[in-house]
C-alpha cells in the first residue's frame, strides 16, 4: 500500500476518533464516559502519524532515484475498503445498542447486599433498576411494598406480550454489556428501543424480600424522554437526587 492511502487513513481515523470523542458524545454509544480522554489521546496520535506521514512521502517523491518513481505499484483494491471505517466515523455513526441486545440475553445477577437502610421518603422516589431489583428480592423489610417509584430506561418487547424496562450496563466497552430488567404490567407498550420514563408499584407476586419476588412494576404512567447521556449505567438521568 502507497504511504500515500496509508496516511490517508491514519489521517481519516484520526479525524473519526477526534469526532466522536470531542466535538460530539458519540463515543458513549461504545464505551464507558471514562474512555474518553484515550479516545482524544489517540484521535491526535493517529491524526498526527498520517500528516507527518503524509509530508514524509512527498520529500521522498521529489528523489525517486533517477525516475525509478513510475514503478511504483498501485496499492490492491482491497485497500481501499480500509477506508470504509475510517469515513462511518466521520459519516454515519452506527445505533447504540438496545432492545435487539437486550432480549437475546439473561438479565444481570443481582448484587447481594447486606442490610437495607429506610427508603427516602419522596414520591414517586427515583430508583435505579438494580436498586429496584435488590429491594424486591433481597429486603427483608419488604420496604418497597407500596411506594410509588420512578425509573428511567428503554423498552425492550417480551416474547407474547408486555415488555421490560430495561438498561444495559458497560465494564468497558459495548462488547461487554449487560442487562437489568424490570417487568411492566399495564399502561401503553411503546415501540423498541423507546426512552421511557416510569412511575408505579411493585407488582405482587411470591415473597417480596425473596428470590420468589417478581422484578416487576404496576405501571401508572409511562412517558417517552430523550435518551440520556449516562445510557450505559444504571444510573439516575443526569441531575435527579433523591431527597429524604
Amino acid at each position: 500500500m502507497r504511504r500515500t492511502l496509508q496516511a490517508g487513513l491514519l489521517v481519516l481515523c484520526g479525524l473519526g476518533l477526534l469526532h466522536v470523542s470531542l466535538v460530539t458524545d458519540l463515543y458513549l454509544r461504545y464505551v464507558k464516559e471514562g474512555m474518553r480522554p484515550p479516545l482524544i489521546a489517540t484521535g491526535a496520535v493517529l491524526l498526527l502519524l498520517g500528516l507527518a506521514s503524509a509530508v514524509l512521502d512527498r520529500g521522498t517523491d521529489g528523489d525517486d532515484g533517477h525516475g525509478h518513481g513510475h514503478g511504483r505499484s498501485g496499492p490492491p483494491g482491497v485497500a481501499w475498503l480500509l477506508l470504509l471505517p475510517a469515513l462511518s466515523l466521520l459519516c454515519y455513526a452506527p445505533p447504540a445498542l438496545g432492545a435487539f441486545t437486550a432480549a437475546r440475553q439473561s438479565a444481570k445477577p443481582v448484587a447481594h447486599r447486606g442490610d437495607f437502610g429506610p427508603l427516602p421518603r419522596t414520591s414517586p422516589l427515583p430508583m435505579t433498576l438494580s436498586d429496584f431489583t435488590s429491594r424486591v428480592r433481597e429486603d427483608r423489610g419488604q420496604a418497597i411494598e407500596g411506594r410509588v417509584v420512578r425509573m428511567t430506561g428503554f423498552v425492550t418487547p417480551r416474547d407474547g406480550d408486555g415488555w421490560e424496562l430495561t438498561r444495559l450496563v458497560l465494564n468497558c466497552c459495548a462488547a461487554d454489556a449487560q442487562s437489568v430488567k424490570v417487568r411492566v404490567h399495564g399502561g401503553p407498550v411503546p415501540p423498541a428501543d423507546t426512552w421511557v420514563t416510569v412511575t408505579g408499584t411493585w407488582h405482587p407476586g411470591g415473597t417480596l424480600g425473596t428470590a420468589s419476588a417478581p422484578v416487576a412494576l404496576d405501571a401508572r404512567t409511562v412517558t417517552k424522554v430523550p435518551r440520556p447521556t449516562n445510557g450505559y449505567q444504571d444510573a439516575l438521568p443526569p441531575g435527579e437526587t433523591v431527597t429524604r
